[in-house]
């Protein structure tokens, strides 16, 4: 990965051009992000959960500090194409979190749409990342070929998966 900007790194600056080693970065942040969404993901929707506004301020910091991070790393059209996407997509974030809640007895339609925002976007971020990781582990960077199958296989498997929660949730 080339960063577009210059980020520090163990005192020194990663001059841009430089490249960050895949098998670093996709594990740290879905493993941090992984922590922070949980979280953020727990507050929204416990039945003792935080007050909206720190939800929003706890989620809300986080994502825009992550969205800072991909933008330098993954650069503007690549976040672009993440929003743009996950926004057609909420029908099948929608469905998952419907069905992850159902697991708690509870369904998405218990609560306020203000509530879904802050777990919303850990999910597309998340998802996005999840992305990225397929696209390299399939070395598809360097080969259009690659990456059309790696991105065909992705929406199979995704749509597969969407399918088999909407068709199995409870209730």
């Amino acid at each position: 990965m080339k960063p577009l900007i210059e980020l520090p790194g163990n005192g020194q600056a990663d001059q841009r051009g430089n490249r960050f080693p895949w098998y670093f970065i996709y594990p740290f942040f879905l493993f941090h992000m992984l922590i922070f969404g949980l979280s953020g993901f727990y507050m929204a929707y416990s039945s003792n959960g935080p007050e909206l506004s720190f939800l929003y301020m706890h989620g809300g910091f986080a994502i825009f500090i992550y969205t800072i991070f991909y933008l330098a790393i993954f650069g503007v059209d690549e976040v672009r194409w993440m929003f743009i996407n996950s926004a057609l997509g909420l029908m099948g974030i929608y469905a998952q979190i419907d069905w992850i809640l159902s697991l708690f007895g509870k369904r998405a339609d218990d609560f306020p749409a203000s509530v879904h925002v802050i777990p919303f976007l850990y999910y597309i971020l998340y998802t996005f990342l999840l992305y990225r990781a397929v696209l390299d582990l399939a070395g598809a960077r360097k080969s259009p070929q690659r990456k059309k199958t790696a991105e065909g296989i992705y929406v199979v498997v995704s749509l597969l998966v969407y399918g088999v929660l909407y068709l199995n949730r409870p209730g």
